[in-house]
């Protein structure tokens, strides 16, 4: 046995003694934090190393990258920890969250807001290793991430605000790669925000006849029968905002064709939404995944190709 392994058994021998109840609870956490469904982490991801690499200019300080990495993964699975705290006595009424931890009683509310503050701590001292305009941007990131989950309840716009924190990190890249936020961070923000609320209606469209039943808010229900068209709109909204972006910044064709291929995809999206069929719904909004990753490809491959 090498030692790796030997340190981890004690490791886990340690805790099995010392705190059992914890151990026995892992599951639930990693259900809490979503950790075995990454979606989230990557839909928050592309947009915001796409904004490191072009803060650094294709060249991106590699310690800044695994801070932001890190960071995100952390700032994702807090965010569901304070969205299942905010939703614990309506989750159980939704066939798709009617298994979460809170939902179930497996994990009290208590312990998500602790997990929350755990992660969140976590991710403060990520951002103390960054710089002074960094670190007060991230209080408006965790203060915008907080709110997020509580406005279904007072608005139809809650995927604005999810939006909002989700293009937050954008800002922030920008101010740790260069200790400033230049004009061009704003478009990405802009463009991020559209993209944002455009898949995340996609993703209330699962839930939109619970939602109705127990009164629960979103932009699928605002938009009604119009809910294509605006989700479509949006996305061609995000596609121009950012080749509007690239202008400004001078990004080459292989940028260009990143944005032909999220186009793609889009319409892609637009096809499996047709019939407003949630499992179809849910498929679409998957595959932002990839709309995110083609334009991350195209962006680095075109610095590649200038250098």
């Amino acid at each position: 046995m090498s030692r790796s392994n030997s340190a981890s058994g004690r490791l886990t021998n340690w805790l099995l003694k010392q705190h059992p109840a914890l151990v026995a609870k892992l599951p639930a956490f990693i259900a809490l934090t979503r950790a075995d469904r990454p979606i989230g982490i990557l839909l928050l991801l592309w947009p915001t190393i796409t904004a490191l690499w072009i803060a650094g200019e294709g060249s991106p300080d590699l310690a800044l990258l695994a801070i932001f990495v890190s960071g995100t993964a952390v700032m994702r699975s807090a965010g569901c920890c304070i969205n299942d705290f905010a939703d614990y006595n309506i989750d159980d009424k939704v066939a798709r969250t009617r298994n979460r931890p809170l939902a179930t009683g497996q994990l009290s509310r208590k312990e998500a807001a602790g997990c929350f503050a755990v992660l969140s701590f976590i991710g403060l001292i990520l951002v103390l290793m960054t710089n002074y305009l960094t670190f007060v941007l991230s209080f408006g990131a965790i203060a915008v991430a907080s709110l997020y989950p509580f406005m279904k309840r007072f608005t139809h716009l809650p995927q604005l605000v999810l939006g909002v924190a989700f293009s937050w990190g954008i800002l922030m890249a920008f101010s740790a790669q260069t200790n400033s936020i230049p004009a061009p961070a704003y478009l990405l923000f802009l463009a991020n925000v559209l993209w944002t609320v455009a898949y995340d209606t996609e993703y209330a469209m699962v839930d939109r006849e619970f939602d109705l039943k127990i009164g629960v808010k979103s932009t699928a229900i605002l938009f009604g029968d119009l809910d294509r068209f605006c989700i479509g709109l949006l996305q061609l909204l995000f596609i121009a905002t950012l080749w509007f972006a690239g202008l400004q910044l001078e990004l080459g064709m292989s940028f260009t064709i990143g944005l032909v291929a999220a186009s793609a995809l889009l319409i892609h999206q637009q096809l499996l939404i047709r019939n407003r069929q949630p499992e179809a719904c849910f498929r679409a909004f998957l595959n932002n995944n990839w709309v995110g990753a083609v334009i991350f490809v195209g962006l680095v491959v075109d610095y590649l190709r200038a250098g």
